[in-house]
């Protein structure tokens, strides 16, 4: 399998990288972070977005999506990180998008995946319900009630689960916590009264929630793939947003290491660049392998989601865990590179650290996926 981009796929960078260069630059985000809008993001750049065919990238043609597949998203989203761009992409156009199009009935495809393509619905999945990255540890609790479920329970963290018009949520039917029998997905409206949605900015300056169900009313109908048998498919589609989360990273980690050797090559000390002096050298031609091998791990997980969705989870956490290493490497050197100014706020290098820190942590650390892909690999 050739690690390289196609001629449609390249095109498709092309473009993305011309439209957030004017559209949605670091600037762009600047203004977001100053002026706080209660979504937090621009509605009109995601409408835009939309118009272009970007929120239904993965999803077919028959549901109004462009059908570009995880490598398309993967694309997007690079460019997206080299512009920290905000936007409800990667919560709706990836985990959403994945969720209803691998797991849902055709009446769930029919009445969600065309309100995604077309931007009319944002989505956001809720795991998570303690400080660290746990997907078996579900207590969130769904109980039997008549022909249905009753659910209760806390998510933290969840992605644009403030704006969100549906929620995806993994909750226990049944088994004990840390089971991985007995968790369901369910697709629930996230206005319903039973919910509540407490808005939490993070250090990067995007939107989370925390949300909190006490004794919301679901049927059958409302279960995403099968009865106590969500595991899987939470595993499906947490490995497309860590596989595309780390085509973000690697966006922001390639800008951030442009931006600094730009800098090496004009900045003066003792009479002479700064590039010029070889421990800087050695660091930079370090950072510059690196970010090669990083490249190659998430094009190749991005084409694994593609070709053999089921099996691609084990890439999709080598892909993870080497981005977090590498983009959190690569923040930190260009904030050192910089000196003092590079924590400052007239500088970009800290925004894009911010950034990649609270990435590198959502759905597992390099840490978390590390150990998950050596398991896997029989170490």
């Amino acid at each position: 399998m050739p690690l390289i981009l196609n001629e449609e796929q390249e095109m498709l960078q092309d473009a993305a990288n011309g439209f957030l260069t004017e559209k949605a630059p670091v600037a762009a985000f600047r203004k977001v972070r100053d002026n706080k809008p209660a979504d937090g993001f621009c509605r009109e750049l995601w409408t835009e977005m939309a118009q272009m065919g970007w929120a239904g990238i993965i999803v077919d043609e028959t549901h109004g999506g462009s059908g570009f597949g995880y490598v398309g998203a993967g694309v997007l989203a690079e460019q997206m990180g080299r512009n920290l761009t905000a936007s409800p992409f990667f919560s709706t156009s990836v985990l959403g998008a994945t969720a209803i199009q691998q797991y849902g009935t055709k009446k769930q495809k029919d009445e969600n995946l065309a309100a995604i393509s077309s931007g009319e619905k944002l989505f956001a999945l809720a795991v998570d319900e303690g400080s660290r990255h746990n997907p078996s540890r579900i207590k969130f609790s769904a109980k039997p009630a008549g022909n249905g479920f009753v659910l209760s329970g806390t998510k933290t963290f969840v992605a644009d689960g403030h704006v969100a018009d549906k929620l995806i949520i993994a909750a226990r039917t049944s088994g004990a916590e840390g089971d991985i029998h007995g968790i369901t997905l369910f697709l629930v409206d996230a206005d319903a009264p039973e919910i509540t949605r407490e808005p939490t900015p993070m250090v990067d300056s995007r939107n989370a929630a925390n949300i909190s169900v006490e004794g919301l009313e679901v049927t059958g109908d409302d279960i995403l793939g099968e009865l106590d048998g969500g595991y899987a498919a939470l595993e499906g589609i947490l490995s497309a947003g860590r596989a595309v989360l780390s085509a973000e990273m690697s966006g922001a980690a390639q800008q951030v290491f442009g931006v600094t050797t730009d800098y090496l090559k004009e900045r003066e000390q003792f009479g002479q660049k700064i590039g010029s002096f070889q421990g800087l050298q050695h660091r930079a031609a370090h950072l510059a392998t690196e970010i090669e091998m990083m490249k190659s791990a998430v094009l190749k997980s991005l084409k694994d989601l593609d070709q053999d969705f089921e099996n691609a989870g084990i890439t999709c956490s080598l892909a993870k865990a080497k981005t977090g290493q590498v983009a959190q490497l690569a923040t930190k050197e260009a904030i050192q590179m910089h000196g003092g100014i590079g924590v400052t706020d007239e500088y970009d290098v800290g925004l894009y650290f911010k950034r990649v820190h609270v990435a590198q942590q959502m759905f597992g650390d390099a840490g978390f996926h590390s150990d998950r892909w050596a398991k896997n690999s029989g170490f």
